[in-house]
């Protein structure tokens, strides 16, 4: 009998451990509900919320419901605020307003250190005019466009080049010139006199408060539309108009970069909105620059191109 009720009694045992999961696989049930990972279904939308039993788990402690507090749950990680690597939005780039320095003349001089026979060369050269009033002869040249004033001591002024590379091919080609019709040419003493530059500034500028601030600033209205700015270093002076375009002459190009970037800080504080009419003429000015529009224009205009040329022609000086 005792052997037949221990049968009876272990087979109930059995048949209770089949139907219940053992405490391990409860504790890891209450593990994955607290990682919040989510229950797995069947795939027609029922969820298993029934954990079987686990093979191997049997050994662990089971941890009472008073000591379920004393166990740390691993921090909650918030997917809203991670940022992917390579899926951020770059930070905005602020682009500084470019600004182009247009070269308009370079004007060099060199000696060919002989004497000149200006009516042989008016008589013999091509594309020359004798100016006798002037004691000089004036040659041209096509490529690069240029014009060369000869003297008869020898020395010769070269203008119209639009850049340093150019005006010295320019010299060269007239000591050539001057060579063929018999001249015993040397160049000698070639150097780079003045440089023509101008910009315009993406904005108006109050050139009457410009000059009120700035002690080197010189402006008369009554005499001259724009304010002389001279600078020591670099060498330059500069021209500043109110539509926004800056004139510079300065010994090599270099300087009239140089002064235009010293120049620009200080006009900025000053700037104001074009309006729409000034818009309108510098559309027509640049468009007239370039050739696609007839070379007429408004009185305005002509005023204006007029004031800036003035003033440009006035600084070409030498730099000595």
């Amino acid at each position: 009998m005792d052997v037949e009720e221990n049968r009876k009694i272990t087979g109930r045992w059995d048949k209770v451990e089949e139907e219940q999961p053992p405490p391990s696989a409860s504790i890891m049930a209450t593990a994955v509900q607290k990682n919040g990972i989510k229950s797995l279904t069947n795939g027609n939308g029922l969820v298993h919320h029934q954990v079987q039993g686990l093979n191997g788990y049997e050994h662990l402690d089971v941890i009472s419901d008073s000591d379920k507090g004393l166990v740390t749950e691993p921090a909650a990680v918030d997917t809203e605020t991670v940022v992917v690597s390579g899926q951020c939005d770059p930070e905005p780039i602020v682009e500084e307003p470019e600004i182009d320095i247009v070269i308009n003349n370079v004007v060099c001089s060199f000696s060919v250190r002989c004497h000149l026979n200006l009516r042989e060369i008016a008589l013999s050269g091509a594309n020359v005019e004798y100016r006798k009033e002037n004691g000089m002869v004036t040659m041209k040249l096509r490529r690069p466009y240029t014009t060369a004033s000869i003297w008869s001591s020898g020395k010769i002024t070269c203008t119209g080049a639009t850049s340093e590379d150019a005006a010295k091919q320019a010299a060269r080609r007239f000591a050539r010139c001057l060579q063929k019709l018999g001249f015993n040419v040397r160049f000698n003493n070639y150097r780079v006199v003045n440089v023509l530059g101008t910009c315009s500034m993406p904005f108006s500028i109050r050139i009457s408060s410009f000059s009120e601030r700035h002690r080197e600033a010189d402006y008369e209205p009554e005499l001259h539309p724009g304010v002389t700015y001279k600078l020591k270093s670099p060498r330059a002076t500069l021209k500043i108009f109110s539509t926004g375009s800056v004139t510079v002459t300065a010994p090599s190009v270099a300087d009239v970069q140089a002064a235009i970037e010293y120049i620009f800080p200080l006009v900025y504080e000053f700037r104001k909105e074009r309006t729409k009419e000034e818009k309108e003429a510098l559309a027509k000015k640049k468009l007239r620059l370039y050739g696609d529009v007839p070379a007429h224009c408004d009185d305005d205009d002509e005023e204006e191109a007029a004031e800036e040329g003035g003033g440009a022609a006035s600084e070409v000086e030498s730099w000595d």
